[in-house]
């Protein structure tokens, strides 16, 4: 029972990691490399990071 989890799981592994090496196939040539946007999803971490930090130094102030 144990090799036939272990191999089970041996399986599994691999072939999640052959479809994570080939998701990122090379572009074609002369193309310019897509730029990650990262201005929308930044800005939600920042604000979401501020909201985090100004409700722990409240409720820690208000504890003492």
């Amino acid at each position: 029972m144990k090799t036939l989890l272990f191999t089970l799981l041996t399986l599994t592994i691999i072939l999640i990691l052959t479809t994570v090496i080939n998701a990122q196939l090379p572009g074609l040539p002369g193309d310019d490399p897509a730029q990650a946007p990262i201005d929308g999803g930044l800005g939600l971490l920042a604000a979401a990071g501020g909201a985090y930090a100004y409700k722990k130094l409240r409720f820690d102030k208000t504890q003492e």
